[in-house]
Formats: structure tokens, sequence, C-alpha cells
């Protein structure tokens, strides 16, 4: 998370990566079982977890309902992948709700709609090859953001990347680390409303902007199902209406 804005050129730079890039959100069992690998080797990579034997990194949110599994790719090759859970008085389900109850209820109370991205993992070389990757992988979360007109965008990350999401959407922070599922190192929770600065935003990062008919390709898709190991994976369709 320590790439540095240069301007103009980084703009534009940014801007380049949406003609190559592609956003897919994995419902079959090999597209899921190549993100968990990926996130896998990512984390491990990271110290954030122990090895295990099956080279995989994934949990039961993975198979929320309100879950949408990114994989985003160049040129058919995965770079990176970002899990997003829209958490709303209809779905409360979600991580950010379960480790920070105390601070995401009350916002649930008021009626209010979440995204709560996770699990952002990028492919190891990748990062070397694609300084920008952060960015190109979080563009799946303000699409979230847009689509579903939620009220905050939340972060919950490792306290050193808190001032990322800060200087690029601003964020404020919410509360002290707490531990996290599956995670060794702790997680703060920050949250973003950019509404008011969006402008400024695709000003700054273009790569953010979307057209309406983007979201809904992505967003009015089906659903996953629950993830086994030893089974075939098969989407069920769910209306937005």
């Amino acid at each position: 998370m320590s790439t540095t804005p240069n301007g103009s050129s980084f703009a534009t730079k940014l801007t380049g990566y949406l003609q190559k890039v592609d956003y897919r959100v994995a419902f079959t069992k090999e597209d899921r079982e190549r993100i968990f690998r990926q996130r896998y080797a990512s984390y491990l990579n990271e110290g954030a977890i122990d090895p295990n034997p099956t080279g995989m990194f994934h949990d039961p949110y993975d198979d929320f309902e309100n879950c949408w599994l990114f994989g985003i790719y160049i040129d058919d090759e995965l770079i990176g992948s970002i899990r997003l859970h829209v958490i709303s008085p209809e779905s409360r389900k979600g991580p950010a709700y379960d480790v920070f109850p105390d601070i995401v209820g009350p916002m649930i109370d008021q009626g209010m709609t979440l995204i709560d991205p996770t699990r952002f993992a990028a492919e190891v070389c990748s990062t070397k090859k694609y300084p920008e990757l952060p960015y190109v992988v979080l563009r799946a979360g303000y699409m979230a953001y847009e689509y579903f007109n939620a009220d905050y965008a939340l972060a919950t990350v490792r306290k050193e990347h808190a001032a990322f999401y800060k200087r690029i959407f601003n964020a404020e922070y919410m509360c002290e680390p707490r531990p996290y599922p599956l995670l060794k190192s702790t997680i703060c929770l920050l949250r973003g409303n950019v509404k008011d600065t969006r402008e400024e935003l695709f000003r700054r990062y273009p790569i953010f902007d979307s057209s309406f008919t983007e979201r809904r390709m992505i967003f009015e898709q089906p659903t996953i199902q629950p993830y086994r190991e030893n089974e075939t994976f098969v989407p069920s369709l769910v209306s937005n209406g």
C-alpha cells in the first residue's frame, strides 16, 4: 500500500489500466480455487497466516450470499483479488460486523448500507510488474460502493496501511486494532464516505470512475453458493429488485 501518486502522469497511467483489466466475479469452483491459492500465496508471503497443506486460504465468509469474490485479470493472468460483503439491515452478515459489532452494529441499526472489502491479495510477482495494483484492485470495492448506493465503505486493515485509505478515500479511523479471523496480525477499522468528495477522487484517481452499465454487468449476476472442495459449484440467480 505504499504506492505514491505523482501528479497527472500517475493519473494517466492508472486510467490506462482500464483498457486491459478484467474484473471477474468468481462463480466456478475452478475460479474460486484459483483465487484461494493466490490469496494463500500472498498472505503466506506477508507472514499473515501459517502454512497449511491445502495451499489455499478460504473461510466461511467466502460462502455468504451477500459476498462478491473478485478476481482481477490482465491478459487472462490473475494479478489480484478482493472479497466484498454488502452489509445492510437486510443482511448483517460480514467479517466487519462480527469483529467490530459495537461500531458496525449501530450503523446498521440506523439503516445504513456498508461495503466491507476484505482479503485483498496480490500476485507476488505482479506487485513488482504493476506497482499501481492496489488502486486497480480497490476499484472493485468502489464500484460496489456506487452500485449499492452505500453510506460508507469500510477498510479492515493493518494499522500501517491506514494512512493509504485516509489519503485516497478520506477514511476516518474508527478504533484500535483487534484480533481478526484466521490472521496472525491485528486489524483496525476505518470508514470512508467519498460522496462529498467524489469529483475530487475522480480528478486525482480517474481509475475509480465507472459507468452504470459496467456496474450492472458485474453486480446483476448470480450469487455465489457455498464452496465445498469435493463438489461441483453451481450458481443461483437472485433479483436485486
